[in-house]
């Protein structure tokens, strides 16, 4: 539940291992971590949601670009 005051929770579960296929069609072992993101619609819109969870994906993916500056 969102209180007032408050635009969005984000809620991070267990990460856990899973196998996936790679690129290659090579099964892999990969660790998994479920994210929510509950929003008030009055002030955000999905698709500025769903553009934060692709940004912090990226981010978590790939932790290095948070010391790059981009140009």
């Amino acid at each position: 539940i969102i209180n007032p005051g408050e635009a969005a929770i984000l809620g991070l579960g267990r990460i856990f291992d899973r196998a996936v296929l790679d690129g290659n069609g090579k099964i892999r072992n990969a660790k998994i971590l479920p994210v929510s993101l509950t929003f008030d619609h009055q002030i955000l819109d999905g698709a500025q949601a769903a553009d934060f969870l692709k940004t912090l994906k990226g981010l978590l993916e790939e932790p290095e670009h948070l010391f790059v500056e981009k140009t």
